[in-house]
């Protein structure tokens, strides 16, 4: 482009954010620049500027960083105490760390945590070992290696912001140094670091931690059975006041501990050390912390009896003015009387029995029967879900908005959909998120996830005969379940399918096969099992996944073909969305470990008894835990050079040069 007004035609040259923006918008208003940008493929010279402009800004703004020590090898806690500036080692984030930096300084370990405060000196540089009177091993930098200088601003080593405080923390909780403690640096994001701020300041408020675990629950209602102490001895009181409640009074307020395992550690130290407190811990855990309001609890006496159903009101809290059995929920009873229980109850105080569907369902049709009520869910409590929007779609997939639209539009259109690829593309990933998108929340209770496999029927996915106590009985199969619980609903409900060509698709779907085109939606026909007529609800989207790299899978046949769109997922290395996720991960090895990925993929793609369904997908690369040398070397040992491995089982030479190729990328 002839463009005279431009300084340089290096813009890496440019290393100021405000002169960068004006010569961005100069370069994007020139008249042939879309012509130019389209001709590099994938607009890259529009989405390169885009990630220089983010590089710049976040240059300019100051960061912040956490150096770690290890007391096993370094007096930390005494070079802090005795010095006012000190030297650490980087072997993460070098380009990101700069002079004017802030700086906490760590001590690992148990009891460990944040011990100072201070500024970073100057950009990473190479230093030389020299002698260090608080170093405690010989294995500590007797090479030269890359350091930064940080003078010490407030040193905190009698008032440690411990690492149980963070991790109780929701706002701090997936701090980097507590997720993954293998380096010498991390980074601090601003929400954690206000945090700290205010810990450090004396106006920390704290927001408690959920554990992971329990992000993975659903949000929709769970079905608990509950003992109200030894011999239901407290039953007539909980019912009285509208409560329920657990013991383990000496472990006080039980919010404050952030996992299980403090939970059960403090049961030793209360309670004597000979037992593991498995059961205890995992019942007051869940308790407190995965119970939820909305949620069913069905109230126990001995192991035969059922005398009482509720449901959960309000969220945990610790009620100090009782005597005992302190820890405490709200509930709405809405039964009490004496019911027997066919078979032995758990012995267990709480105990989740959500899984088990048919228990659950068979004990409220049993409440169902006392009451005369045919609709056991009338009480049920609105749940809130997040927000989730396009935006939202856009940045967790690998995807640009061009295609998010044509394949929200084939969805809404067709009603049926396969997506299909390449192994480690996103394919699960992608068609959650396209439900969560179109419902505009993370509705979890409108979207239900099965897989497929060889020996998956009609029985199992509609409905069918089953053993049982008594014989034989019907049960009904999860996808005639979910279309009638679509049925009185007008908004939509997305049932996934993975594998979905693993299954011998004719004979699961049998006469519904007709009844999942979207012409035929809400038209009625006789079920195989029982005299119903049955139809799919208009308002039912089935999304499928398909592995093109699958050789023992059979293709799907014309009749179901004609019934699906199908759309490809393509590795997405290129895409912005990548791009930005590789500047973050910000490791040369890693970057060339990916060119390396791409230039293969090129090569299946090219083979003829292979092709481009066999390319490998960028969320074998896609890391939740810090990536460094072991990351990258698992990534090629064990599941890279494996898959290729297959892939040419027929060519060792294309096995011994590309794996040599991985394996020297990370070298």
């Amino acid at each position: 482009m002839d463009l005279p007004d431009i300084p340089t035609t290096d813009l890496f040259e440019i290393t100021s954010f405000e002169e960068f923006t004006t010569i961005h918008n100069r370069i994007l208003s020139a008249p042939n620049f879309r012509e130019v940008d389209l001709s590099a493929g994938n607009k890259a010279y529009s989405n390169g500027m885009i990630l220089y402009a983010k590089f710049l800004k976040e240059r300019e703004e100051p960061s912040t960083w956490i150096f770690q020590g290890n007391p096993k090898y370094y007096d930390v806690v005494g070079a802090v105490n005795d010095l006012d500036q000190i030297t650490w080692a980087v072997n993460q984030y070098p380009k990101q760390i700069k002079e004017g930096d802030e700086a906490y300084i760590w001590l690992s370990g148990t009891g460990g945590g944040i011990i100072a405060t201070g500024t970073v000196l100057n950009d990473p540089e190479t230093r030389e070992p020299l002698d260090d009177p608080y170093r405690r091993s010989d294995q500590l930098n007797n090479e030269s290696y890359l350091a930064v200088d940080i003078k010490i601003e407030k040193k905190l080593t009698d008032e440690i912001i411990e690492r149980t405080l963070l991790l109780a923390d929701e706002r701090t909780k997936k701090m980097e140094i507590l997720g993954y403690a293998g380096a010498t640096n991390f980074r601090v994001k601003r929400e954690a670091n206000k945090v700290i701020k205010n810990i450090i300041a004396g106006k920390y408020e704290h927001i408690p931690a959920t554990d992971s675990s329990v992000e993975k629950v659903k949000e929709e209602k769970r079905y608990w059975i509950y003992a109200p102490g030894e011999g239901s001895r407290f039953w007539k009181e909980f019912y009285a006041k509208g409560i329920m409640g657990i013991g383990w009074e000496e472990l006080g307020d039980l919010k404050p501990y952030a996992t299980k395992n403090s939970m059960k550690e403090k049961m030793k130290q209360v309670y004597g050390d000979e037992f593991s407190y498995k059961n205890a811990g995992h019942a007051t855990w869940q308790f407190a912390n995965e119970m939820k309001m909305g949620d069913v609890v069905f109230v126990k006496k001995g192991l035969s009896k059922i005398i009482g159903r509720g449901i959960v009101a309000t969220d945990y809290f610790y009620d100090s003015s009782r005597g005992e059995y302190n820890n405490i929920r709200k509930v709405k009873w809405t039964h009490e009387g004496e019911w027997d229980h066919e078979g032995q109850i758990v012995l267990k105080t709480l105990t989740d029995i959500t899984p088990y569907t048919d228990y659950h369902k068979k004990l409220e049709r049993m409440f169902d029967e006392v009451s005369g009520n045919n609709n056991a869910t009338d009480e049920e409590v609105e749940i809130l879900y997040s927000e989730y929007t396009e935006k939202d779609f856009l940045s967790d997939v690998y995807i640009s908005e061009e295609k998010y639209r044509t394949l929200k539009n084939l969805l809404i259109r067709k009603k049926n959909i396969i997506l299909l690829g390449a192994p480690g593309v996103g394919k699960t990933y992608a068609a959650e998120r396209l439900a969560y998108s179109m419902m505009g929340k993370k509705d979890k209770s409108r979207v239900q996830v099965v897989q497929f496999h060889q020996s998956y029927s009609y029985e199992d996915f509609i409905m069918g005969y089953r053993p049982s106590e008594n014989g034989f009985s019907i049960v009904k199969g999860p996808f005639y379940e979910f279309c009638k619980k679509a049925e009185p609903d007008d908004r939509p409900y997305f049932f996934i399918i993975d594998e979905i060509n693993r299954g011998n698709l004719s004979k699961i779907f049998g006469e519904l096969l007709m009844l999942i085109e979207n012409d035929k939606r809400g038209k009625e026909l006789r079920l195989l099992y029982e005299d119903e007529q049955f139809s799919v609800p208009e308002n039912v989207f089935i999304i499928g996944m398909m592995n093109t790299a699958d050789r023992s899978l059979a293709m799907i046949d014309y009749a179901l073909r004609r019934r699906f769109a199908f759309f490809e997922f393509e590795p997405a290395f290129e895409s912005l969305g990548f791009k930005e996720y590789q500047n973050e991960v910000g490791n040369e090895k890693f970057d060339s470990l990916i060119q390396t990925v791409i230039a293969m993929n090129i090569e299946i793609a090219d083979d003829a008894a292979l092709g481009s369904g066999f390319r490998i997908g960028h969320s074998y690369f896609s890391s939740l835990t810090e990536i460094d040398e072991h990351w990258l070397k698992e990534v090629v040992e064990y599941e890279l050079i494996p898959l290729i491995t297959e892939y040419w089982f027929d060519e060792p030479s294309q096995i011994s040069l590309w794996s040599k190729k991985l394996r020297g990328a990370i070298q």
